[in-house]
């Protein structure tokens, strides 16, 4: 038998049975006494209004996600910051071009309009 799993096996049954456990102990102990207020969606303290189910124009996300992008881009200047003297000049020059090729981008993505915020 391989024991050297066993911590991680242990690993995975100690994960499941917290929630399991603060599931539980919240089904049994937990208030129930709803109310018409209780059950009436909450936006930010404003009354809500209209249909929960609207469409949003797709100008709102892609600031989002083209943050998100350049936000995980960038995680990768930290091994290479780490690595500096290491890797270089090689290390240099990779990381120009990559840095780069995030500019073009950055820079293609305003020109296309899509940062700008009407």
């Amino acid at each position: 038998m391989h024991f050297q799993y066993v911590p991680v096996v242990a690993t995975f049954v100690i994960a499941a049975l917290i929630p399991g456990l603060f599931l539980a102990v919240n089904l049994f102990l937990g208030p129930r006494r709803p109310s018409a207020v209780k059950s009436e969606a909450f936006e930010c303290g404003n009354p809500p209004s209209g249909p929960a189910w609207g469409r949003f124009a797709v100008k709102f996300y892609l600031p989002a996600i083209l943050f998100i992008v350049f936000d995980v881009e960038v995680v990768f200047l930290y091994p290479w910051a780490v690595l500096f003297r290491r890797l270089g000049l090689f290390g240099v020059v990779e990381m120009a071009i990559f840095v780069g090729v995030l500019a073009l981008g950055l820079v293609y993505v305003w020109r296309k309009g899509a940062l700008a915020w009407d």
